[in-house]
């Protein structure tokens, strides 16, 4: 089994889904008493949060591409990034390391590929949402990505950061993003990206009619297995 080294806290409520899910695929795979090999990272998120608001995308990416570099020298065989917005500085992190990544959009794309949808609407912070980086990586697979409308992409954002990333599930936020679901549902989408790791924690495939892809569940189910596979 290989080591999954994890650039995490961003936030840590999510990463704690990770490491969960991870723990919970090994065992399904393996059975006994396996569980994951990985190493964790997990950066203070106030840090990285103001660097986000300031637009310091560079200084952002140093700071991970020196935890990634800790990560490599300690054992890692190859790296996530447990949050969907910091995929944006790879490029950057990756002049600090020589390790592959599994990219959360290409493992999100090819659960999309495999339900055989051809148009999605995706759900993160803005700069997942109005930013290329993501979106890209989706439509490179032949899916057509859809983004909620302005004040929808504010709301969405507002309650990441505001709610979700403190560990708060707010009933009247869960029924805004419900709200701007179905105008994605309207506009075409067949099915609904998750696109920040903490939005499961406030939406499940009960809360809507499409079908969701949970970005944190995929990442990390598909990061084991990456990591059960032979050399």
């Amino acid at each position: 089994m290989k080591t999954i080294g994890m650039l995490g806290g961003m936030s840590w409520e999510s990463t704690a889904i990770y490491y969960k899910v991870m723990n919970e695929r090994v065992k399904q795979r393996l059975g006994g008493l396996h569980s994951a090999k990985c190493l964790l990272s997990s950066v203070d998120f106030e840090e990285m949060a103001q660097l986000q608001a300031d637009g310091d995308w560079q200084g952002a990416g140093e700071l991970l591409g020196k935890q990634a570099a800790a990560l490599e020298q300690a054992g890692a065989d190859f790296l996530i990034i447990c949050t969907n917005t910091m995929h944006s500085v790879i490029p950057t992190i990756k002049r600090f390391v020589s390790l592959p990544f599994l990219h959360i959009a290409e493992a999100t794309a090819t659960r999309i590929q495999q339900a055989s949808l051809s148009k999605v609407g995706l759900l993160g912070t803005r700069y997942t949402m109005e930013q290329d980086f993501y979106s890209a990586k989706i439509e490179e697979a032949g899916i057509e990505v859809m983004i909620p409308s302005e004040q929808e992409r504010q709301d969405v954002h507002r309650i990441i950061y505001e709610e979700l990333c403190l560990g708060h599930q707010v009933d009247s936020s869960r029924a805004r993003y419900q709200e701007i679901i179905r105008s994605l549902q309207a506009r075409g989408a067949e099915g609904i990206i998750l696109g920040c790791t903490e939005i499961g924690l406030l939406i499940s495939e009960s809360d809507v009619e499409l079908p969701l892809f949970d970005t944190a569940v995929i990442h990390a189910e598909e990061a084991v297995e990456r990591a059960l596979l032979a050399d």
